[in-house]
């Protein structure tokens, strides 16, 4: 094996030491999140919503398990992408406010839920189910029974994708450099059965907006629209940003001439063995 992506951070130490290979980094344009589906009660009110956001240790996943190579997210797209809204204020892990507001939705605990995890890595996601098994206990203290479910990747994907699960992990990494190409995920159109829309979220104020960039080329107006969007989102919770990575690949050394791509693809055009 002369390359991989992805590897776990937990094994980088012991790759960066070994003289036979050489492991490259760059931050990722790209989001891991954990999606609620807002058609299934009681996810479709955004008091629920935003207590699971209140419910979960952020700060835990991201030291345990991205163990710096990751940081954790607020919005949609990365912090490198143009329209970031770096005004956005994050979600505060707060037990107590969350078991509130769980109360004042007028939900009973304990509620049952399913929590659905990727049974793969991914650049953006190093460990789901670690990730799963944390949120699950997080989401114990405040009275929600988390069953953790996964399924082989195609049928994982096709059933969330179906809005089969209440909650399930994903992510996205960009494959365009355009912030359209992540906002799409909380589109009217992606939330249609087998939409990339996996909260099936359609909120019609923010679905104007994102109609509207469309039709536009001035990249100034775009990014008012795009920054107003990423209140909306944060207000509305479809779902819970966990992290934006970085993105590491490994190889052997006498891999040359090979250039990491932001868009999360592999070009071996030009690449040789030394």
């Amino acid at each position: 094996c002369h390359f991989v992506i992805a590897p776990r951070p937990a094994d980088l130490p012991e790759m960066q030491k070994d003289a036979s290979l050489k492991v490259i980094n760059q931050p990722g344009l790209n989001i891991a999140y954990w999606a609620f589906n807002t058609q299934k009660p009681p996810f479709d009110k955004k008091e629920v919503r935003q207590a699971m956001n209140m419910a979960i240790d952020k700060a835990a996943i991201i030291k345990d398990v991205y163990l710096g190579a990751g940081t954790g997210a607020k919005n949609l797209i990365p912090p490198t992408l143009w329209s970031y809204n770096n005004g956005v204020k994050e979600y505060s892990h707060d037990v107590a406010k969350a078991k509130d507001l769980l109360a004042k939705a007028g939900v009973k605990t304990p509620l049952e839920i399913d929590l659905w995890y990727m049974p793969v890595q991914r650049p953006y996601n190093p460990n789901a189910k670690r990730i799963a098994e944390m949120m699950q206990a997080d989401l114990a203290k405040v009275g929600v029974n988390a069953k953790l479910v996964t399924y082989e990747w195609g049928e994982y994907r096709k059933r969330m994708q179906q809005g089969e699960h209440m909650t399930g992990m994903l992510g996205w990494t960009g494959d365009n450099g355009d912030p359209d190409n992540f906002f799409f995920l909380h589109g009217c159109d992606a939330a249609r059965p087998g939409g990339q829309n996996l909260s099936k979220w359609c909120f019609k104020p923010f679905d104007d907006k994102l109609e509207q960039a469309r039709s536009l080329t001035d990249q100034k107006a775009r990014t008012k629209l795009y920054e107003e969007m990423q209140v909306l989102e944060h207000e509305e919770a479809p779902d819970f940003k966990i992290a934006h990575s970085v993105v590491y690949e490994a190889m052997r050394k006498e891999v040359s001439g090979y250039k990491q791509s932001p868009f999360g693809s592999h070009q071996f055009n030009g690449v040789e063995l030394k």
